[in-house]
């Protein structure tokens, strides 16, 4: 029926994923009847929490008027309203995916320079269209030197020609970038201002701020995917946590509290390629009232300034908890908090780039997860992932996984 057995590659785990029934506020229960604290959350699309109140009863009621018109309907305005206030761009569309959103972000960005090339950093995954599908996890033995990293197709089926347009440079390497946008040909540098497809990667102090002066140097537009970080960075996401605006951001998972929409905005210069017809955006989906009914819930009821703070602070105490733990155990390890999400990355030092990554312990990192599963904790199963401490975690549901983790230290080092 089912290639793998599941309807997403993403979905697929050793040793077999986990088949679930039913979720509510931070918990799951799955075919055999076990209970689990979720900490995967929609691998980051549910900070409102499973099934959440607000959003159920806004999903509701828009069902009295209508899931699809397929012609404008005010409470797109709206939606489009809340997120210019959040991320300091005053134009956006809609689609139905973080692929979508970035796929449709670069030919904007492609639209308004007139040029074909990108760039992207090794190890970031932005979605899976042929542009950014390309060395997302690279082979080390095929990824080329680690200061002018090859590019390497993800996949089976990437044109060759999305290979040969798209520039792979590391991560925290604004020398890289500088050299990448010599020749004034590349459309859109695209980059998780905080990486997060391979744990928690930060930005080094100043990167960022150099990303956004380079590119304006050479009038290539910056792309922030916010598709992970979005909503659970902060009020403002990473940008405005990180205090760097781009020239696009992209956004999905959590601003659809468990529906499938995905956003992109601009500025009036990106997005008015759409305004003046050069660059044309389509989809029949685009916008349902189904899926804005629940975004005008979570961005205005739910995942409100003083909630979000209170879910990060409460993230901050389950990061505290473990960070004590690794001490007093004296492990090579550290942990990474951004925001609602977290993560404990077996290394001594923090990584700042997918080679490093590379030479975390991922045997340790996956005795880990599957010592939590089979306790009632689970995690993101991909090893590169973080928790998410949803609105709807109590405290006691926060803070239990830095028990069952201290027990897994205990046996660790017996």
């Amino acid at each position: 029926m089912l290639p793998l057995g599941v309807p997403s590659s993403l979905q697929y785990y050793d040793p077999h994923p986990v088949v679930v029934r039913h979720a509510a506020g931070a918990r799951m229960i799955d075919v055999d009847g076990n209970e689990y604290v979720d900490y995967n959350m929609g691998f980051g699309a549910l900070f409102a929490g499973h099934v959440n109140p607000f959003v159920r009863e806004a999903i509701e009621r828009q069902l009295n008027d209508g899931t699809l018109y397929v012609t404008p309907a005010e409470i797109t305005a709206v939606v489009g309203e809340l997120l210019a206030q959040r991320f300091q761009l005053p134009l956006w569309r809609f689609t139905n995916s973080g692929t979508e959103a970035t796929m449709d972000a670069i030919r904007v960005a492609r639209g308004a320079t007139g040029r074909d090339k990108i760039v992207k950093v090794e190890g970031g995954y932005h979605g899976h269209h042929d542009t950014v599908m390309v060395s997302m996890k690279p082979p080390i033995d095929a990824a080329g030197p680690a200061d002018h990293p090859y590019a390497v197709p993800s996949t089976a089926g990437v044109a060759k020609s999305a290979i040969a347009d798209t520039i792979v440079i590391p991560y925290n390497d604004a020398a890289a970038l500088e050299e990448a946008l010599a020749g004034n040909d590349v459309a859109a540098f695209i980059v998780e201002p905080v990486m997060e497809n391979i744990g928690i990667c930060m930005p080094e102090a100043g990167y960022l701020e150099n990303v956004r002066r380079i590119t304006r140097e050479h009038g290539t537009m910056l792309i922030f995917d916010e598709v992970k970080t979005g909503i659970t960075a902060g009020w403002g996401g990473a940008t405005g946590v990180l205090g760097v605006v781009p020239d696009l951001v992209c956004l999905a998972k959590s601003i659809g509290g468990g529906l499938p929409l995905g956003a992109f905005g601009g500025t009036r210069e990106c997005m008015e390629q759409i305004s003046n017809g050069r660059v044309v955006h389509m989809g029949t989906y685009n916008g349902n009232p189904l899926v804005m009914a629940a975004a005008v819930a979570v961005l205005s009821h739910v995942c409100t300034p003083e909630v979000t703070n209170a879910t990060v602070t409460r993230n901050a105490r389950l990061i505290a908890a473990c960070d004590d733990i690794i001490s007093r155990a004296s492990l090579p390890a550290h942990t990474v908090q951004f925001g609602a999400k977290g993560c404990i990355t077996w290394a001594e030092t923090p990584i700042r780039n997918y080679r490093d990554y590379k030479s975390t312990d991922f045997d340790i990192a996956f005795a880990q997860w599957i010592h939590g599963v089979n306790r009632g904790i689970l995690l993101p199963p991909g090893l590169d992932e973080q928790w998410l401490i949803s609105v709807m975690h109590s405290e006691e549901e926060a803070l239990r996984y830095a028990n069952v983790f201290g027990e897994f230290v205990d046996e660790l080092t017996a």
